[in-house]
């Protein structure tokens, strides 16, 4: 640290040289991982993990995924494993059974404050806002579970159908439009999860908005 005085500001004043400040950045950054009992949760180098998520225990997070703020991933039970390019979003729960798996498959999508409990989410499947998958159930390949959707203790979802209400219950076959749509959210947050590894700092708030304030630029399509 360089300690000097100013002409403008009474006082010494306190700056930090450029190492000091990466090294502070960084500790803010780091997600809050727990080891069980030996068990220490794995995280893909590329993957990026808020730094309010919770992990505990045998939790592995693959290459390229995305874990939002205020996310639980409890592996003290048994495993939960998220495969390349998952997102699991704010707030969601994730929790595995005694000898059971957790399993988020590749390009899966858990929207905000989705509960899971040692499921299996398949392949490019989607499970919507606060929706619940309960034990042993199975969201197939490339499936959508709407919204507050509860998937009952061993339910299965067939792959590409929307599934809704509570139970959930399949309502209509997805068509090309709907699975572009996905694959389109999806690729967003794969996208967020580099551009947060580069980009997301946390930092203290302005106190007015100032002129001219840049909007974040996405290529998206609502179409």
């Amino acid at each position: 640290m360089i300690f000097r005085s100013s002409r403008h500001a009474p006082g010494p004043v306190l700056e930090f040289q450029a190492a000091d400040r990466h090294s502070i950045a960084m500790e803010r950054q780091t997600p809050q991982v727990y080891a069980f009992e030996g068990i220490t949760p794995v995280i893909d180098p590329s993957a990026y993990v808020h730094p309010t998520a919770v992990l505990l225990g045998d939790v592995i997070i693959g290459p390229g995924c995305y874990v939002g703020p205020g996310a639980v991933l409890r592996g003290d039970f048994g495993r939960i494993v998220m495969q390349r390019d998952s997102n699991l979003q704010d707030n969601c729960v994730v929790h595995s059974g005694p000898g059971m798996d957790c399993l988020i498959s590749e390009r899966a999508h858990i929207g905000h404050g989705a509960v899971l409990h040692f499921c299996t989410i398949g392949r490019d499947a989607l499970v919507g806002m606060q929706a619940v998958v309960m034990d042993r159930a199975v969201v197939g390949e490339q499936a959508i579970v709407a919204a507050m959707a509860f998937v009952k203790v061993g339910g299965e979802i067939p792959p590409r159908v929307l599934a809704a209400g509570i139970p959930a219950k399949p309502v209509r076959e997805l068509g090309a439009r709907d699975l572009a749509g996905k694959r389109q959210g999806t690729d967003l947050y794969v996208e967020l999860a580099q551009r947060c590894k580069a980009g997301l700092v946390r930092t203290d708030p302005l106190s007015a908005v100032e002129p001219d304030r840049q909007r974040t630029q996405w290529s998206f399509s609502a179409d």
